[in-house]
């Protein structure tokens, strides 16, 4: 049997090309114009960000604010610094914003992105299973939530 490997220079391209069309910029890689993450908050207000679509869903805010704090628990976890106390439950929270705490919420989220994508950046060999677990994990995880406040916005914004 033989063992591929993949260059870790290689590794890291796709995981930088990934991230980059959920949170910024669509490369056509997986989402349609427009749709990145960063690209589809700025088209939510604060009102409708505070609006869940149904009275068992998160508003808009509780999913950024949910994605924010697992990009900092990945983080950690990436840096060998595992989160044991999670506030997992409070992740999903708040779930109504004014604009001020919208733009701020936005701004932590960026924040969180571009620690986290530094760290992804700053790592020279891609050999910790902690790493790449982490920043499969990130670009997974994201892109389910992005997932969902696409299609809550069908709804919000009727």
């Amino acid at each position: 049997m033989s063992t591929m490997q993949i260059e870790a220079k290689r590794f890291a391209t796709e995981i930088d090309d990934l991230l980059d069309e959920t949170f910024e910029h669509v490369h056509g890689i997986y989402l349609d114009g427009g749709t990145s993450l960063f690209e589809t908050l700025e088209t939510i207000s604060e009102e409708e960000a505070s609006r869940p679509v149904s009275a068992r869903c998160a508003s808009l805010a509780a999913q950024v604010n949910h994605v924010r704090f697992y990009l900092e628990v990945l983080e950690s976890y990436m840096r060998g610094n595992p989160v044991h106390n999670a506030d997992w439950q409070g992740s999903w929270k708040p779930t109504s914003v004014t604009n001020e705490e919208w733009e701020h919420l936005e701004q932590r989220l960026r924040d969180a992105y571009g620690s986290i994508l530094s760290v992804m950046k700053g790592l020279d060999s891609w050999s910790n299973e902690d790493q790449i677990g982490g920043a499969m994990a990130v670009v997974v995880h994201t892109a389910y939530h992005l997932g969902e406040i696409r299609q809550a916005l069908c709804t919000i914004k009727q």
